[in-house]
């Protein structure tokens, strides 16, 4: 493998409070992770869903005010949520907060029962809000490109809208997830600069073909996109049935889910990871349910990331 593999922590944003929330992106930027994550839903989304989860884009701003090096983004942005021009307004505005660390991630949102219960439109169909992703992202990479824009498409009505100041990168990272063959993969190849998906190995490698092929449909290199894959929500230690244990305390501190079903040692985790390094991932991000587990944080950087491939930076704590 030339390239080091970078890790990365999606902390959850429900079923904790604010100080354990911003404590646990300030200990994954001291442990060395390269990214840091969180997700876009007012709701929580495993267990309850009456419980508590803070909002995605001001626990972001939050991080960047605690952290030095880890790069800071929704896994994912769901598109509805807002205007894309203002989008481009709010991620351009956590990259100056941050000097040159936010990352757009974003798809086409799923959970319609958050759009309506925010008044947002939820669109007809899945198909249709892939359509909006499509001329959102457009319309976004003109702005931080700091291009004077007009949406182009049927469903966004922005004109001659402006991005002042510009990002403080060059060109502002933007991760689009998902496996749709027919219109996600379509929008990574002709926009994305980062593809995030999940998933057995078998369909993770048919999707990433595909994506190859819309690459060579569009005239893009494929090589010009950096794949992040997800190892899920797991726990780490000695046995694996000591990583149950702890992770049924977790489901039961997020509203009764039943908790991650992924218990690893950490050498059993690499092995399983391997195979997605091979195929062409070369980030890996871990999700982090509250309570944040301190072992599992440690040992994911420390352990598993060198059997992956990650080459550990000086001054990593």
């Amino acid at each position: 493998m030339t390239d080091s593999v970078r890790l990365g922590v999606l902390a959850w944003p429900q079923y904790t409070d604010w100080a354990a929330l911003l404590q646990v992106g300030q200990r994954v930027d001291e442990l060395g992770y390269d990214a840091l994550w969180t997700w876009d839903h007012p709701y929580p989304i495993r267990g309850d869903v009456h419980g508590p989860s803070f909002e995605g884009y001001l626990t972001l701003a939050g991080w960047a005010g605690v952290t030095t090096r880890a790069t800071l983004g929704h896994m994912v942005t769901a598109n509805p949520l807002r205007n894309p021009a203002m989008l481009a307004k709010i991620v351009t505005t956590l990259d100056h907060m941050s000097n040159g660390r936010a990352i757009l991630g974003i798809g086409g949102g799923w959970n319609t029962a958050e759009f309506e219960a925010f008044g947002v439109e939820p669109g007809r169909t899945m198909g249709q809000r892939l359509e909006w992703l499509d001329e959102a992202v457009e319309l976004i990479r003109a702005m931080f490109d700091g291009t004077e824009t007009s949406a182009g498409g049927a469903h966004y009505t922005n004109r001659s809208v402006r991005n002042q100041p510009p990002p403080v990168q060059r060109r502002l990272p933007i991760l689009i997830a998902g496996k749709g063959k027919r219109k996600t993969l379509r929008t990574v190849a002709r926009f994305a600069d980062l593809w995030a998906t999940f998933g057995e190995l078998d369909v993770v490698r048919d999707t990433a073909a595909t994506l190859r092929r819309w690459c060579d449909e569009v005239g893009r290199d494929p090589s010009e996109i950096r794949w992040v894959f997800s190892a899920e929500a797991s726990v780490l230690r000695d046995s694996e049935s000591e990583a149950r244990r702890v992770a049924s305390e977790i489901g039961r501190r997020n509203g009764g889910w039943e908790g991650p079903d992924q218990a690893w040692t950490p050498d059993r985790l690499a092995e399983k990871l391997a195979p997605y390094v091979e195929l062409g991932f070369r980030e890996i991000y871990l999700d982090m349910p509250a309570p944040y587990d301190e072992e599992t944080l440690v040992r994911f950087v420390r352990e598993v990331g060198p059997m992956l491939g990650r080459r550990v930076t000086v001054g990593e704590r």
